[in-house]
């Protein structure tokens, strides 16, 4: 059911059905009407059924969200990276439209009295395929947990209820890309910063004084951080980035008290407990086991650390003549840095020589290439949004199989998402008459652009992020489901991560890292020295590092996993950063939670996931890729249709003992982060 608004538009160098992002204001408004007007009609159609049967309930419910999927995704992802505001608005506003849609679906109980017909009936039931039971499992599960177990009243507030806090979800993540924040900082005020920071970078006057104009987009935000040797600019400008989106603080207020009413009403005693039913975890407590043992670990750990970067402050205060007053959260990056720098003799800026975006993209092309048995084509004179867009075909590598196609979307740019993600723009999923359609994603990023002087070049660290959201990217092209309910990513949330961060290990392996580490000026290979003291440096911070997440993920289950209603969230984030993280906030007001963009972005009561599916991450690298070799082609072939290929079709544990030949521990995770597993 595609509109006629957004046809499929044919790119005379590109595979496949392509899709259109050059739509307009009122396109997009059409679209959603479409959408609307479509969804209903079919739900109608279904609630009349006076014999359901998976066929005549099920299967055109799940073809709307087959058919519709994409035009869904590319209405509400321009919102994320157009450049034309009144694109990003009306994208806003379908989403918006489009989510109170489908609150009111969820909440229809003609549709849901069918559906539980069809679930509770055995006959119907055992003559489906293993994928279409689970479909009508998960479809069943979504009703009920919308409420339509509920008397009339109850399921209206609770309808009510979420239609509020997905429009507060809108309006969170728009405040968030629309509200960088900027200061005025003299070459003096940032004492430490290379010349190429400052190669094409906008100045402006402040009290007679031209100084520079930086931004808390990440490539300004975090080299400033980690190397402006002064504190009280790392001071002012933290509190720039800290002090963005104040309205944000009472929309997640809101959101928190909602999301427990929500819960309330439908019989859990907290969101947390709602959320986690269908997550690996199963329980709060489960989740709370979890962050206590690894804090105490890790705190083990961050004892040293906190002493090596303690001794480099004192020193720095004692050679200014000034008194050493504790250590504050603007210094953990630069004194973390300090110690990698000292200990390793590690420079971002001699590594970035070596890490050029071009030769990176290549090269982490290619290793997916290699792993997954695929193919990739760059689209030449593609229709994407920007001209800095890449558009690329994805083949089987040895049979003219087509497979999909994914977007790379990497600098950054006035009113762009500003952190990094992947949108899976369309997936896979059967036709009735035996076809399938084609699965897309986009990868969107905020890399450091070229300079006048210079390349586009990448710290490690960006070019593991790289390969991290790759991870997700080819999780959704891989994915081969019958239904795009189920497609790719659409796994327990705490597995989600796990096989994307499994791959951000291919960064740190010396004979991967020497295939496309090259200098930019002279092609000459990374120096076999320098990947040997970059790869020792991996593990430098680990205790402080890893507590940061075991901080978000607290703070997370401290708004989440509580009777509270009136849970104070700023005050929450200051006390949980400081008692978790060990550095000091300072005396100045900020509002950190208001930018926490997970808490509104399908992470609340579920961000201890990205701690959680590390165990299962490494576990799958250093039981079979490790052991078999990383371009081993038959374990990343098992990789591929074990843990890519199912999407969601199983649940994760299944996936997971077939690709291991075991049930996973956490023994790989511990001694990944320099922890002994006892």
């Amino acid at each position: 059911m595609v509109s006629s608004e957004l046809k499929a538009v044919h790119s005379h160098s590109a595979k496949g059905t392509v899709l259109n992002f050059n739509l307009g204001p009122d396109e997009i408004s059409s679209i959603v009407d479409s959408l609307i007007h479509e969804g209903k009609k079919i739900q109608d159609a279904v609630a009349a059924q006076t014999n359901p049967t998976f066929d005549n309930v099920i299967v055109p419910l799940a073809t709307r969200e087959n058919e519709q999927s994409a035009q869904y995704l590319v209405v509400t992802f321009l919102q994320n990276i157009s450049t034309d505001k009144g694109v990003r608005d009306a994208s806003t506003s379908a989403e918006e439209r489009l989510n109170d849609f489908e609150v009111e679906s969820n909440m229809r109980e003609d549709v849901y009295k069918v559906v539980r017909a069809v679930f509770d009936n055995k006959s119907e039931m055992g003559r489906v395929g293993p994928e279409d039971r689970r479909l009508v499992e998960k479809m069943e599960l979504q009703y009920r947990r919308n409420g339509l177990a509920l008397n009339r009243e109850d399921r209206r507030r609770l309808g009510d209820i979420n239609k509020e806090i997905l429009d507060i979800g809108v309006h969170f993540s728009r405040n968030i890309n629309e509200g960088d924040g900027r200061i005025l900082l003299t070459r003096d005020e940032l004492e430490g910063l290379p010349d190429s920071y400052f190669e094409g970078r906008e100045t402006g006057a402040e009290d007679g004084v031209e100084k520079y104009v930086v931004t808390t987009k990440y490539p300004d935000l975090v080299p400033a951080m980690q190397l402006a040797k002064r504190e009280d600019t790392r001071r002012r400008l933290l509190h720039v980035e800290e002090t963005r989106c104040p309205e944000n603080i009472p929309l997640l207020q809101r959101a928190a008290r909602l999301r427990l009413q929500a819960a309330q009403l439908l019989g859990y005693k907290t969101h947390a407990e709602f959320v986690l039913e269908e997550n690996m975890a199963k329980t709060p407590q489960a989740v709370a086991a979890f962050e206590a043992d690894l804090r105490k670990r890790l705190n083990a750990l961050a004892d040293s650390e906190i002493a090596e970067i303690e001794s480099l402050k004192k020193a720095d205060k004692s050679a200014a003549g000034e008194t050493y007053t504790g250590l504050y959260i603007w210094d953990f990056r630069y004194y973390s840095n300090l110690v990698k720098e000292r200990k390793h003799n590690i420079k971002d800026e001699e590594v970035k020589k070596y890490l050029p975006m071009t030769e990176v993209t290549r090269g982490v092309l290619n290793i997916y290439q290699e792993m997954l048995s695929l193919r990739f084509v760059k689209v030449a004179d593609a229709p994407v949004w920007h001209p800095d867009v890449e558009m690329y075909e994805v083949w089987e590598a040895t049979e003219a199989t087509f497979v999909g196609h994914f977007y790379l979307d990497l600098y950054p740019r006035e009113g762009k998402y500003n952190h990094a993600a992947v949108w899976p723009i369309r997936p896979r999923f059967e036709r009735s008459d035996g076809s399938h359609e084609y699965p897309v994603a986009a990868m969107v990023a905020n890399f450091p652009k070229p300079t006048p002087s210079t390349p586009a070049l990448l710290k490690h660290s960006d070019a593991v992020t790289f390969l991290h959201e790759l991870g997700h990217v080819f999780h959704s092209i891989c994915s081969v489901t019958k239904w795009g309910r189920l497609h790719g990513t659409s796994t327990e949330h705490d597995f989600v991560e796990a096989p994307s961060q499994m791959l951000e290990n291919w960064g740190w392996e010396p004979s991967v890292l020497r295939r496309f580490a090259v200098h930019y000026q002279t092609g000459e290979p990374i120096p076999e020295d320098l990947v040997k003291r970059l790869v020792a440096a991996k593990n430098e911070g680990a205790g402080l590092s890893n507590l940061r997440q075991v901080f978000f993920g607290l703070f997370d289950m401290a708004i989440h996993n509580t009777t509270d209603s009136n849970v104070d969230v700023k005050a929450a984030y200051s006390r949980l950063r400081e008692e978790v993280g060990r550095f000091k906030n300072g005396d100045a007001d900020s509002w950190g939670a208001a930018t926490f963009g997970h808490m509104m972005g399908g992470y609340d009561a579920r961000y201890y996931g990205y701690l959680w599916s590390l165990v299962y991450s490494a576990d799958m690298y250093a039981t079979r890729f490790q052991k078999e070799g990383v371009r081993n082609a038959q374990t990343g072939l098992d990789y591929r249709h074990e843990i890519l290929q199912p999407g969601g079709g199983r649940d994760a544990s299944v996936s997971l003992e077939r690709f291991l030949g075991r049930k996973p521990n956490n023994e790989a995770f511990l001694r990944s982060i320099g922890l002994r597993s006892d």
